[in-house]
């Protein structure tokens, strides 16, 4: 019994240049928000969580977007690649919007007082995590069936619409959620350059973890397959 897939093989670009490039760009990033940027004038201390918390959200977003379009190349062909890069996507989309909820709780407690409120903004987002998690449970639970995978790749591609309309949900119902990179007030927002350089580190070491862990779970997920089609063929 051996496996197919090219898994066991060693990829210089996966498997060391970008966790090293990943390690690094997100060092500089933990040293840059905690020692090197200012304080924001009007949200103080509690502000430097944005530079995670917006570029963990953007990644989110795109991992989504990605797994709309993974979902209908594997609609279209019936890829096996397709589908386990659409599951690898929304799987570390999730982790990441799992992670803006808390980053944004975490700012929400000391600005507003409270932990969570029901904001236009938040709500989409909820709205987003519940969807791409009920993706999630149907691959698991309608795993090796062809027509539930089907199934999840609309559900893929349906999800993708929540992003347009929690991006625009500020102005659309105006919520509380702030304008964190550009604010109307004039003392506010990212005034320092040194502010400006941690947002766009902060965003290609995020950008790089995610590519990184979708690499990783799509490998796993390759692998996880083929020993799934080989347990099938032994028991016949």
């Amino acid at each position: 019994m051996s496996l197919k897939t090219d898994t066991r093989v060693s990829h210089p670009w996966r498997d060391f240049a970008l966790p090293l490039l990943t390690g690094g760009f997100m060092l500089a990033a933990v040293i840059l928000i905690f020692f090197v940027v200012p304080n924001e004038k009007v949200q103080g201390v509690t502000q430097r969580i944005f530079y995670f918390h917006v570029h963990l959200a953007w990644m989110a977003f795109g991992g989504f977007i990605f797994v709309a379009i993974a979902s209908v190349w594997y609609l279209r062909t019936g890829s096996a690649r397709a589908d386990q890069l659409a599951l690898a996507n929304a799987e570390v989309g999730l982790l990441f919007t799992t992670l803006v909820l808390v980053t944004g709780a975490i700012w929400a407690r000391p600005i507003w007082g409270v932990w969570w409120t029901w904001d236009p903004r938040l709500t989409m987002s909820v709205v987003l995590w519940a969807i791409y998690a009920a993706y999630i449970m149907l691959r698991r639970l309608g795993r090796g069936d062809e027509t539930i995978t089907r199934y999840a790749a609309v559900l893929g591609i349906v999800g993708v619409l929540d992003i347009p309309i929690l991006v625009l949900a500020i102005r659309l119902w105006r919520g509380v959620h702030p304008a964190v990179v550009i604010s109307k007030d004039p003392e506010a927002g990212l005034k320092d350059p040194t502010m400006i350089w941690t947002l766009v580190i902060t965003g290609v070491a995020l950008a790089l973890l995610f590519t990184w862990l979708v690499s990783l779970r799509a490998r796993f997920a390759a692998i996880d397959d083929e020993l799934e089609t080989l347990h099938l063929e032994g028991e016949r």
